[in-house]
Parts: C-alpha cells; structure tokens; sequence
C-alpha cells in the first residue's frame, strides 16, 4: 500500500494495449505501437489473400469448358460450351504445308490499331479487320476469360484478351456439329490462354486471331484445317504488349506444346 491507501501501481503490460485512467476513475485501453503493428500485419494478410483469390489460375472449377474465372477475366454473360470435343491427329507439322492444303490466308504483323479502354457506355469500334486482331477494347475485369463458349462474346471483350497473349479460335455457327466437335477437340488439346467460340459475323468457316495476327479459311477441311490452325496459333500464341500471366490462365496444355522444333 502506498501512504495515502491506494495500491501500489502496476509495470505496464506488454500486451497490444496500455490501461490508462478515465476522467471518471475508470480505465480504458490505449493501443501501443505493437499493437498497431499487429493490425498492419492482419490488414495485409487478408489484402494478400483477397489478391491470390482472384489472380491465382487454380481457384475455379473449369469444367469441359475450361473457363479460367476470375483468374483470366470475366466470362460476361456467355453461355460456356461444355462439350467433349473430338481428338484430331496431328498430321503436317509444316505450317507452310498445311496453310497450302487447307487454303488458308494469313495476315501478319496487320496494322496496330491502339489499345485505348472502354466502358460499357463507349460504343463498339469499327475494327479495321475481320475478325478484329487489336484496338481499343474493355477495361479490366471484363476481358473474355479463357474458354470455350457456345455464344459470341462481345468483340471488344476479346480483343483485350488479345492484347494478353491469347489465342482466340472462332467457327461459323453453321458449320456441322461434327466440324465444331473436332475444333472443340483441338482447343481441348491447347485450352490454357486461348479461346473458342462461333462467330457469325467473320466471311470465314473458321479463323483464329491473336494480337495484329489473323488466319482465315474459307471452307473447313478436317484434319487439314484443324492442322493449319493448330501451327499458326504455336507460332502466334503470347506474343502480345502485355503479358499473358498479368490474367493468369489455368495450368493445362497451350499451343506452345505444338511449336515446330527448332534447328
């Protein structure tokens, strides 16, 4: 007891608080400067799981479609295609040979034309090519996620997928359900930063676009077709402004799989 009665005062605690005395002889906690450092610690560690959560490529359940939300983008609305696709040998891996034998045309190195961002509110750009290869396209996070879809996305939601290093693969609609299964089949085989979907808006049966890169084939040859697209989306597949990992894929197969050996 000290001389006028009162109990002897306490060393502090060396917990996250201090006690202190009330203008009412009560007693409240002040944080210390540990425990501010605590929360600091806590607040990151949830910004940090709330970042890996929506970046990491292995948080989904792709299915048959192997749809790479939130990792890769947004699917915005689009029906997935969730069918089995029909495995297609590869034949020819001369991408010379098998651009001549399925008669497709190829535009390379076409003109960039600007990578501005858009809103919903901004109309869609009159894209120079058909399909569009670059410009201004839809800010994140409403890029095409990596996918097979049985609709058409939106063409500037694809073009910002583009810009990532993706593949997009695009049939006409009215080809034959077995044609559609075996490009189904060769997206199965390369599902990882690429993308399939129908277009009916294209003068080609089947076309795949990559940034200020386009094939076109006019008729759908089997095999030869789907060899032709399979070596021009090797040779094509992440070369772009940005990054591909920037919208994270899911881990799989890519085209890189099928690249020509190199002398």
């Amino acid at each position: 007891m000290t001389p006028d009665g009162t109990p002897p005062a306490g060393k502090p605690r060396q917990g996250g608080t201090k006690a202190a005395a009330t203008e009412d002889g009560g007693v409240e906690n002040k944080p210390t400067m540990l425990g501010y450092l605590i929360g600091a610690i806590i607040l990151a560690a949830i910004v940090g799981g709330v970042y890996l959560a929506l970046t990491a490529g292995g948080n989904e359940d792709p299915g048959s479609a192997h749809i790479a939300t939130p990792s890769s983008g947004n699917t915005n609305g689009v029906t997935p295609d969730e069918r089995i696709g029909t495995e297609v040998e590869v034949g020819t891996t001369d991408l010379d040979e098998a651009l001549a034998l399925a008669t497709c045309r190829v535009g390379e190195d076409l003109p960039d034309e600007g990578g501005d961002h858009l809103t919903r509110d901004d109309p869609v750009p009159e894209y120079k090519t058909v399909p569009p290869t670059s410009g201004p396209h839809i800010g994140p996070p409403l890029q095409q996620a990596d996918g097979a879809y049985s609709q058409t996305p939106a063409p500037q939601d694809v073009v910002h997928s583009l810009e990532h290093g993706r593949v997009a693969i695009q049939y006409d609609p009215t080809l034959p359900e077995e044609a559609q299964l075996q490009l189904k089949g060769l997206y199965d085989s390369a599902y990882s930063g690429a993308l399939l979907f129908p277009n009916p808006n294209m003068p080609y049966a089947v076309a795949a676009t990559t940034w200020t890169n386009l094939i076109g084939c006019e008729q759908f040859k089997g095999a030869k077709t789907i060899d032709a697209i399979r070596g021009w989306a090797a040779v094509h597949y992440d070369k772009a402004p940005e990054p591909l990992d920037l919208f994270p894929p899911i881990s799989g197969p890519d085209f890189r799989d099928f690249a020509p050996d190199q002398p």
